[in-house]
């Protein structure tokens, strides 16, 4: 058997499949709300991974997705903390890397879905510029 193969979403674990519904409903409100999607769920480098990467207008977006059943242990951006923001920020810079063209502006948001996957309605919240790029990143193009 291929080691690398993608498993099935029956195949995943529960908390994978809410993070994939999530994603898929964070991509339905951006395009919704007139946000290009331009790639989903991009592997950059070994370890890091940007959920949606979307453009509005000339700025390029990059999107980490925070899925949760409730809010009983807070919200969900608070858990876009130093250490996930550092490693947006590194695979951002590779992603970036790759571009012929760099865009002009770039920014990082969060889109939080509350709700589990077949109960009601879930809340969708999108949250713009979260964060800057660390210092330790910033490049001049």
């Amino acid at each position: 058997m291929w080691p690398f193969r993608k498993s099935k979403s029956s195949d995943e674990p529960a908390h994978l499949r809410a993070g994939r519904w999530g994603e898929e409903l964070a991509a339905k409100y951006l395009r919704r709300h007139g946000y290009k999607i331009l790639e989903t769920r991009i592997r950059v480098g070994r370890r890091d991974e940007l959920d949606i990467i979307a453009r509005e207008g000339d700025i390029l977006v990059f999107v980490e997705v925070k899925t949760r059943a409730t809010e009983r242990m807070g919200r969900p951006v608070e858990s876009v903390k130093k250490n996930k923001r550092d490693a947006l920020a590194r695979a951002a810079m590779r992603y970036m890397k790759r571009l012929r063209r760099k865009p002009p502006q770039f920014r990082f948001d969060v889109v939080e879905v509350i709700g589990r996957e077949g109960e009601g309605v879930p809340e969708v919240r999108h949250l713009t510029n979260v964060f800057t790029l660390p210092k330790s990143y910033r490049v001049s193009w």
